[in-house]
């Protein structure tokens, strides 16, 4: 026996429902670099089958493997084979067929146990023990499958299956929930149901709380909207039952041209015959079950890439119960809002109660009435719509649908993400009066009026984290064969992650496209906006948006700004160019700071004077307005 082997196997058990887990005996397992883990992933996603050797080459190079790629392959094989055999397991991965196969029990992936217990709920007898195995199955789910390995297509096309799958078992839960037959235990206190016209229901108030999130993501799944209307209308919530049967109905004949089928029409006019749950049974102070529906954000960046101290901080700051909103406020294509997500993504724990993100700009850039975003926010909390819509309100119906939400967050653990912040009159409506809640504000003004805010500014990327991003995009072998024309590229996108993000996806669509030529059409200030743009992702339309909020004063100072002849300046420099005088001159600088537009890098500091600078990608357009 080696003297790695351990006299007895120790327990192992794998996660993909979620970020990639491996723990021995409770304890995690070091599992090594990026395409390490990946390798696992995928042998997890397809776990006791046979993984050919050409899908795992794809995943790990993207299609473009090195001459060396089975070789290294090997290699990574090798070392999660050594980790099995310390922790006793060295018989679970094995070659052949022409690829690699890992063995894995039911009771050791979560993948494998979800699918165990959706199949003995399915098969249950009853409503409520249908339900019991049917939550123990979704509260296996602690995120998007291998959230951070979803590069590869093929973990992407396994993570949308189980993600489907995902929700037809959250649809058997609902309807199991929902089951005149009753609960058979403990923890089901569902007031008197009606499914049908008669009967005791389980638990409503855990459906109603729930499905809104999932009908949003899939709106013509009529399953969802069935048992959302029936937990709306038992928790005594009839008006907003009545109002998802109408905007499904409109929504059929908008996109699809079609008629309510007959089993939802059936619903309809049964619920219009049967008198409405007592209305505590919508009392919102349960949690919602674990699992049973995620939070109310996005999903996040799989190739999120630097911003370590960033991260550090803002997860300490908001683990606290200070109720200080938190700003992070920076200029455009920072990546703010990428940023506040990926934090709100590693806060799951630390906000059970929900974790919402509310855009505060309509999809052109102009600012969302406060009315608009409270009924989002009364909609998202479960509560009754507000006398509120898109136009603007009576500033008193305002206040007091502002004061209900309010109400609604204190003593509850919430996250509220508020995205792209215009001003800060649009947050102060929507700050918790106190308790745990936590406000994170995305802007691209300082916000220097939202009283005791904690700020943390976020400007470009350090040079190695925008070649790490271009590198995660297109291939770091890439990066690595041409390194000064990819640094020249990172460079010429003002190390602005969105700016470097749309260059790599640009590359990685034209592989033909060499880097040095790239990097030259970047350089070129007559064509570099231009070159920035591939899709439907351009930098150019972010810029003019930022551009369209600064009032026409700030526009001609930096109309002349940008005449000069580099980013860089001085106070004396920017005083002759706009004629001004030196404090009027500091003062307009000094403004366009707290916008984001201009900045004072700390680390550019001449023997005489400080330097001022206007970003190249900013500089270029202000060059380009009449």
């Amino acid at each position: 026996m080696g003297h790695d082997q351990p006299q007895r196997p120790g327990r192992l058990h794998f996660g993909i429902l979620g970020p990639l887990t491996a723990a021995l005996d409770g304890r995690p397992l070091p599992l090594g670099p990026h395409k390490q883990r990946t390798v696992l992933g995928l042998l997890l996603c397809r776990a006791n089958s046979t993984v050919p050797l050409e899908l795992l080459a794809d995943a790990l190079w993207e299609g473009s493997p090195p001459r060396t790629a089975r070789k290294n392959l090997q290699v990574y094989i090798c070392a999660l084979r050594k980790l099995l055999s310390t922790a006793g397991h060295g018989d679970r991965l094995v070659h052949g067929h022409g690829g690699y196969l890992l063995r894995v029990g039911p009771g050791e992936l979560d993948a494998l146990r979800f699918d165990q217990l959706s199949r003995a709920g399915r098969q249950a007898a009853q409503g409520a023990a249908a339900a019991r195995l049917l939550r123990e199955a979704l509260a296996l789910w602690r995120g998007p499958v291998l959230a951070d390995l979803a590069g590869p297509e093929a973990i992407r096309a396994e993570a949308e299956r189980l993600a489907l799958l995902r929700v037809a078992v959250y649809e058997d839960w609902a309807e199991a929930e929902l089951d005149p037959r009753g609960p058979d235990g403990p923890g089901h206190a569902g007031g008197p149901g009606h499914a049908g016209g008669s009967g005791q229901a389980g638990d409503p108030g855990a459906v109603a709380e729930t499905i809104g999130e999932l009908t949003r993501e899939h709106p013509f799944r009529e399953r969802l909207r069935v048992s959302q209307m029936t937990a709306l209308h038992r928790c005594g919530r009839q008006s907003e039952a009545f109002a998802v049967y109408d905007e499904y109905r409109r929504l059929l004949a908008r996109e699809l041209g079609l008629p309510p089928s007959p089993t939802l029409e059936a619903r309809y006019r049964a619920l219009l015959t049967d008198p409405p749950g007592p209305p505590s049974a919508a009392a919102p102070a349960r949690r919602r079950p674990s699992g049973a529906a995620g939070p109310l954000l996005p999903r996040d960046l799989a190739d999120f890439t630097g911003r370590k101290e960033h991260v550090h901080r803002l997860l300490k700051v908001l683990g606290r119960d200070s109720g200080q909103p938190v700003a992070l406020t920076g200029p455009v294509g920072a990546g703010k809002s990428s940023l506040a997500l990926h934090v709100a993504h590693r806060l799951r724990d630390a906000f059970p109660d929900g974790r919402l993100l509310v855009r505060m700009r309509t999809p052109d850039g102009s600012p969302r009435p406060t009315g608009a975003v409270l009924a989002e926010l009364h909609r998202a909390a479960g509560l009754p719509a507000p006398p509120l819509g898109d136009d603007p309100a009576d500033p008193a119906e305002t206040a007091e649908a502002a004061a209900e939400w309010r109400g609604r967050l204190a003593g509850r653990r919430v996250l509220l993400l508020l995205d792209d912040a215009p001003d800060e009159a649009s947050v102060r409506p929507l700050l918790p009066a106190s308790g745990p809640a936590q406000v994170l504000v995305t802007a691209r003004t300082g916000l220097a009026g939202l009283e005791s805010a904690h700020r943390v500014e976020v400007g470009p990327y350090t040079p190695a984290e925008a070649l790490e991003l271009l590198g995660r995009i297109i291939g770091f072998g890439r990066v690595t064969a041409d390194r000064p024309a990819a640094e020249r590229i990172v460079s010429a996108a003002g190390l602005l992650p969105l700016a470097v993000r749309v260059a790599a996806t640009k590359l990685a669509v034209l592989r033909h496209l060499p880097l040095d030529e790239y990097a030259a059409r970047l350089a070129d200030p007559l064509t570099a906006l231009d070159e920035l743009s591939v899709g439907d992702t351009a930098v150019r339309p972010r810029l003019a948006r930022c551009w369209r909020d600064l009032p026409e004063p700030a526009r001609d100072i930096l109309r002349i700004l940008g005449s000069l002849p580099a980013p860089l300046f001085t106070l004396e420099e920017a005083t002759a160019a706009l004629g001004l005088g030196l404090h009027r001159t500091r003062q307009a600088l000094e403004s366009l700071i707290e916008a984001c537009v201009v900045a004072s890098p700390s680390s550019e500091v001449t023997a005489h004077a400080v330097l001022y600078e206007l970003p190249r990608l900013t500089h270029l357009f202000a060059r380009e307005q009449p």
